[in-house]
């Protein structure tokens, strides 16, 4: 078997084998042309480019006997058909207008033929509605598919989300309404193809917003455990969240651009820079139970990255920590830590949320999967702090260090504000009090604003005292995580399979 250059790529990073006519007026090498008759074909592989982009590249064998040529065809789809974590059939659900409606396009002209090229088999759904893919998922048979893809931004990833979670509780007759309650894990992978305004999950999870680099996660058979927090008030469930829990600062965000969604994602920019100089702060009570089970710690700036051993550390010590106590009695023992104070942000991620413009993100050394959140105060300050504060969310500087932002590792946590006068602060259920809120020092502006808004992964809550659950490993996605030292292997022509060639 004779080809033009030297290629070295592992098994689980081939994307296809197919057998090809040799065209010996486009091949006509040396003593290649004076053959009758050649046999090649082609391997399809994961090229990886700069800034963790993956290409679909390829080379062809050829040789002038048919037999070896066949042998070598036949090794290589075996091998293949070895990879048992590869996806064989998928639910594709897109989102037609979701950021710039470019999702179906995204899909057909992208995505599809990789998905062709790799023989998975797809069910698409154009989505016609809001919760038309969440409804779905709880009528479809979703035990027939391999995964679940989302071709659109984090609103539509958070639709399926909610729709194959909850579906998996349902059929194991799991309350989602009972705050204490042990979720069954959701097996069946979620896969993204970001086509939307925001793409943070994405970015944090694979470490670039690009469709074919997910398509190929998902044709490869990656799996990365993601943590899922549970969001509560009063016993009754409000939402799921995979990123961001914020209040005041993001959640007033939220709030201001919901209402000028004419004006496409220059709407956050507008509504960020209004919310800055408003610079409300809000007065509540937070309660949380630390994190002891976890081996990291939100200032250690050790950031989660594929294979991240802390994330794998801290879910044995949870499992164990349960096995030998019972999620109910360890809740029950463990102390209840109490925060009063005036905040301008209370932020909760179970990720580092990393984006573009924030490359560390909220909390650069949170972590994908080991069953905690990091939960930010930001306590009233000046301007100019809280400016400084927001900016170094886009350098190198420890945004922790200032002495009105403070830092926790938590597993759960609730709070509760002044302004919770229809019995909001029942959530809190262990002897708490109601505190108020103050909006700022001009009293003018108090009749103004009654409450901020919690913003759950980009969607708004309609009640402001909630109660927070990490549930550890919850689901998983179609991506490895970030990888370490990402070279820019495009630039080497000199790629390689494995050891068979």
């Amino acid at each position: 078997c004779v080809h033009t250059e030297n290629c070295f790529v592992p098994i689980s990073e081939i994307i296809a084998v197919e057998e090809n006519e040799f065209n010996k007026k486009q091949r006509n090498f040396g003593r290649w042309h004076k053959m009758a008759k050649l046999h090649a074909f082609t391997v399809y592989y994961v090229k990886k480019a700069r800034n963790h982009r993956w290409r679909c590249s390829d080379v062809t064998f050829w040789c002038v006997d048919e037999p070896i040529c066949n042998q070598w065809i036949q090794a290589l789809k075996e091998l293949l058909e070895m990879q048992k974590s590869r996806p064989k059939q998928l639910l594709v659900y897109i989102n037609p207008y979701g950021g710039k409606r470019q999702g179906k396009r995204i899909y057909e002209q992208k995505v599809a033929p990789l998905f062709s090229m790799a023989s998975i088999s797809t069910d698409v759904v154009i989505t016609e509605h809001a919760n038309h893919a969440k409804d779905n998922l709880f009528e479809v048979n979703i035990y027939k598919y391999d995964g679940v893809v989302c071709v659109g931004g984090d609103g539509m990833f958070s639709e399926v989300m909610h729709g194959l979670i909850g579906r998996m509780q349902k059929d194991s007759g799991i309350d989602q309404n009972n705050p204490k309650a042990s979720l069954v894990q959701c097996n069946i992978r979620i896969g993204i193809i970001p086509a939307g305004s925001t793409d943070c999950i994405c970015y944090s999870t694979v470490g670039i917003s690009d469709p074919v680099t997910s398509a190929l996660h998902i044709i490869v058979g990656d799996c990365q455990p993601l943590d899922v927090s549970s969001v509560h008030h009063n016993n009754t469930f409000l939402k799921y969240s995979v990123s961001l829990l914020g209040y005041g600062f993001y959640g007033d965000i939220l709030k201001d651009s919901e209402k000028k969604r004419w004006m496409g994602p220059m709407r956050y920019d507008y509504s960020g820079f209004k919310t800055f100089l408003s610079h409300h702060y809000y007065e509540g009570t937070i309660a949380y139970q630390p994190a002891k089970h976890t081996h990291g710690s939100p200032r250690d700036k050790e950031s989660c990255r594929a294979g991240c051993y802390i994330c794998k550390k801290s879910e044995k010590q949870l499992a164990e920590q349960h096995k030998e106590c019972g999620l109910k009695h360890e809740e029950g023992e463990e102390e209840w830590k109490v925060i009063k104070g005036k905040f301008l942000a209370i932020n909760a991620v179970n990720m580092s949320c990393a984006c573009p413009r924030s490359p560390k993100g909220l909390s650069p050394a949170a972590h994908l999967a080991d069953g905690s959140a990091d939960l930010i105060l930001v306590r009233k300050c000046s301007r100019f702090d809280f400016l400084r504060y927001l900016v170094r969310h886009t350098n190198q500087d420890d945004q922790f260090d200032f002495p009105f932002v403070d830092v926790y590792r938590v597993k759960c946590f609730q709070f509760t504000s002044k302004l919770s006068e229809d019995n909001e602060s029942n959530v809190m259920d262990i002897g708490k009090k109601r505190f108020g809120q103050f909006c700022r020092d001009h009293p003018a502006c108090c009749c103004n604003i009654v409450n901020s808004t919690w913003n759950c992964d980009g969607e708004t809550l309609d009640s402001s005292a909630i109660e927070v659950r990490v549930h550890c490993q919850l689901m998983k996605l179609f991506a490895r995580g970030i990888e370490e030292n990402c070279k820019d292997e495009a630039a080497d022509s000199k790629s390689s399979i494995e050891q068979l060639l």
